[in-house]
């Protein structure tokens, strides 16, 4: 009787029970996540790519060049058949005649009356630029205008019957492993689709407004211009550039973010060139040590290098003022402040917040326009001369400074009323070296002050000292250009 008692109770155990419970809730959710990768990754991007390949077109343009000297491109510089195939171009009057050279890019139609948006690289310098269709048909594009800075440009066909076109997506929802899909003319081989992800967002190249989305789809040359789609078929970028040891993709390529050129697109519709807003001043990032100098809680913001003759200064901003705050919107770092600038309306009136002397200041700035700033040379004065003067030096924080004199001025390239103290030698063991401050170097202010001489500079140190401080702000200037350095003080 207790042995079947004992195996009846084996029977009953819930064990095994629990087991197939178990294995059959993994297996579903086994099932369950093979449906989100099918649903994830479209099975075929035929029909995606069907749906846009009407809209997006070859570019090929055509430049007149002076005739070559040489046989250039036909045998190597130097060879003993260079002679020979020049005296070929000569008999056959090809010696230095113009000739054309044509390139080949990609672009996509924007509106269903013609307007088409290429990269400005791939049409600059063109005297004829021919648009060729998926459907074969050429056009003849006439060219709207460009934008170097994002090299952007748009153009314009006119066609009897409505061009089928795409729109642009929001870039700012793009994700970091979302599909992506790139078309356009690689290598000049017609018509191409190749897909990825998106492997980065918020790249920066060389440009103030650079806002590239990285992806791994294949981008070759002649894919400039060309669009970057997401899988509703929307454009979210402009394929512009490749990251590669020798010309051809090796899956790192960028395309400028959608929402930076219709921006650039719209001003160009509407102006036929870009107009962006200036503030009017020379700004660097807040480092750990700089923020310690100046008192400043934490390291975000804009620091303020230099304020010319413009809208900031007009505003009553200061060097050394620190940009907390533009237009209501927090400042990261400098290179989010020049972008919301730049996409600001000239002539609007913006608060900007700035920290100063320990405390917060609301300055109200009314913004020109970029393009005029960039295109006014400064004016230059000239101090009177009051004879030569005996410079001072001394060694300080790892540096040999001396008053500027006259002659020091014109061996350092500085303005004849350029004040401040120069940098003669510089420890390389020292932590100014580190922070690369150099022999020519202009020291124009420590502590936030200007000093002119040795005695100012020793001034601010022991200010700094006393007011707990444990590193000095120093404001540099090579070759004209301002930096803030801050170096640590000895214990």
């Amino acid at each position: 009787m207790q042995r079947q008692a004992i195996a009846v109770s084996r029977q009953l155990s819930p064990m095994p029970l629990i087991r197939t419970l178990w294995l059959g809730a993994l297996a579903l959710a086994f099932v369950v996540v093979q449906a989100l990768m099918v649903q994830a990754r479209p099975e075929s991007l035929a029909p995606l790519a069907e749906q846009i390949s009407s809209s997006v077109v070859n570019i090929t343009t055509s430049t007149v060049i002076e005739g070559r000297t040489g046989p250039q491109g036909i045998v190597p510089e130097g060879s003993p058949f260079e002679d020979f195939f020049r005296e070929f171009q000569d008999r056959n009057g090809q010696g230095d005649r113009p000739r054309r050279s044509s390139a080949l890019g990609s672009g996509f139609v924007i509106s269903e009356d013609g307007f088409i948006v290429t990269n400005n690289h791939v049409i600059e310098g063109a005297d004829e630029i021919t648009i060729e269709f998926f459907s074969g048909e050429k056009l003849t594009a006439e060219l709207v205008g460009t934008d170097p800075n994002t090299d952007i440009a748009l153009l314009k066909v006119e066609a009897e019957t409505p061009l089928p076109h795409v729109p642009f997506g929001d870039s700012d929802t793009a994700r970091v492993g979302d599909w992506v899909v790139a078309m356009g003319n690689p290598l000049g081989q017609g018509f191409s689709v190749s897909a990825g992800i998106v492997s980065a967002r918020n790249r920066a190249l060389s440009g103030s407004y650079d806002d590239y989305i990285q992806t791994d789809a294949a981008i070759n040359r002649g894919n400039s211009g060309g669009p970057l789609f997401n899988m509703d078929g929307e454009v979210i970028g402009v394929n512009t550039a490749i990251l590669s040891p020798n010309g051809g993709s090796i899956g790192i390529g960028f395309s400028m973010a959608s929402n930076v050129v219709t921006r650039v697109v719209d001003q160009l519709q509407e102006f036929g060139e870009t107009r962006r807003g200036w503030l009017g001043v020379r700004i660097q990032d807040v480092t750990d040590d700089i923020a310690e100098a100046i008192g400043l809680e934490s390291t975000t913001g804009a620091l303020v290098t230099s304020v010319p003759d413009g809208p900031a200064k007009d505003g009553g901003m200061q060097d050394g003022d620190v940009i907390l705050s533009f237009a209501g919107v927090d400042v990261a770092d400098t290179r989010g402040l020049v972008r919301q600038v730049g996409n600001s309306p000239i002539g609007e009136t913006v608060r900007v917040v700035v920290f100063r002397d320990g405390e917060t200041v609301t300055l109200r700035v009314t913004l020109g326009r970029r393009e005029e700033a960039e295109g006014a040379l400064p004016a230059v004065a000239a101090a009177p001369d009051d004879g030569p003067a005996e410079a001072e030096t001394k060694d300080v924080l790892g540096l040999t400074l001396s008053t500027l004199t006259d002659e020091l001025r014109e061996q350092l390239g500085a303005d004849a009323d350029q004040e401040g103290l120069a940098v003669i030698e510089v420890d390389e063991t020292s932590e100014a070296f580190e922070k690369g401050l150099r022999a020519g170097d202009i020291i124009t202010e420590a502590g936030q002050q200007k000093v002119d001489s040795i005695g100012d500079f020793e001034a601010r140190l022991v200010n700094v000292k006393d007011a707990g401080r444990k590193s000095l702000l120093l404001l540099v200037r090579r070759a004209g250009d301002p930096r803030f350095v801050a170096l640590s003080l000895p214990e």
